[in-house]
């Protein structure tokens, strides 16, 4: 078992590496789909090892100027960011598991149809408004991907880094750093909330899982990240929306 966790999560983080992602989305179907575990406990163990995964990518990263220069980008996307995650886990914890598969189902869809975009779209034009404007758009769109962060479990890498470049000009080199900046807070946020309802605690019963897929992720994740750029991403983008919508329909969709 723990070299399943290992190893699984190991592959997920260098497939998620490969295209400058965490792979927390594809984490959690193998949580659901080969380890059987109950989908909110899924969740919440998703959102642990997002959150070591996230906080290892900025330690290698570091916390340089640009995130210091660009504070107002962090600011503006974490006032809806955390408010979303707050929101998304009160919700989480108080629908019932058909009502949670359901809305899984479609947040995975969603994401599978991001990954595809990013193969047919290139993000090169940026849309201009005001500072209010900006910040309202910005605000709306934290909220969001805050809601999908504690309903997931995952670090909403996808959605920021597009958010930011489209709406903030700047470049995605830079964006990806800010997303993980956003990212921390968020993660942090939803543990917090699942911890507040007693839900957190739940999840020691598999610390197993935990620390090997936490160690596996970050493993997978590095070795993605060195080999970035020397496969065809596309190939991958495409390889992954597919096996979500799989995914997606076989384990939240038939429940």
């Amino acid at each position: 078992m723990k070299i399943k966790n290992f190893f699984g999560s190991s592959i997920i983080g260098m497939l998620g590496g490969l295209i400058g992602l965490g792979g927390a989305e594809f984490r959690l179907p193998f949580l659901v789909g080969i380890l059987k575990i109950d989908t909110l406990h899924a969740i919440i163990i998703n959102l642990s090892i997002s959150l070591v995964t996230v906080l290892f990518a900025l330690l290698f990263r570091g916390v340089d100027a640009n995130i210091v220069s660009h504070s107002h980008i962090v600011l503006n996307l974490l006032s809806g960011t955390l408010i979303g995650a707050y929101i998304g886990v009160s919700y989480a914890t108080k629908i019932n598991k058909e009502t949670l598969h359901t809305l899984i189902f479609y947040l995975l869809i969603f994401l599978s149809l991001v990954l595809f975009s990013h193969t047919f779209l290139e993000i090169k034009n940026v849309i201009s408004l005001q500072t209010l404007s900006q910040a309202v758009l910005g605000l709306i769109a934290g909220v969001g991907i805050g809601l999908v962060s504690s309903l997931l479990g995952v670090a909403g890498g996808e959605l920021l880094i597009p958010t930011i470049v489209l709406l903030y000009g700047v470049d995605i080199k830079t964006a990806g750093t800010l997303s993980l900046a956003i990212s921390l807070p968020t993660l942090l946020v939803g543990l917090y909330r699942y911890h507040k309802n007693g839900r957190f605690l739940e999840i020691l019963n598999f610390r197993d899982v935990l620390i090997f897929m936490s160690i596996g992720s970050i493993v997978g994740a590095f070795i993605g990240a060195m080999l970035f750029g020397e496969v065809n991403a596309s190939i991958i983008e495409i390889l992954l929306a597919v096996i979500l919508l799989i995914s997606a329909y076989k384990l939240f969709k038939k429940k």
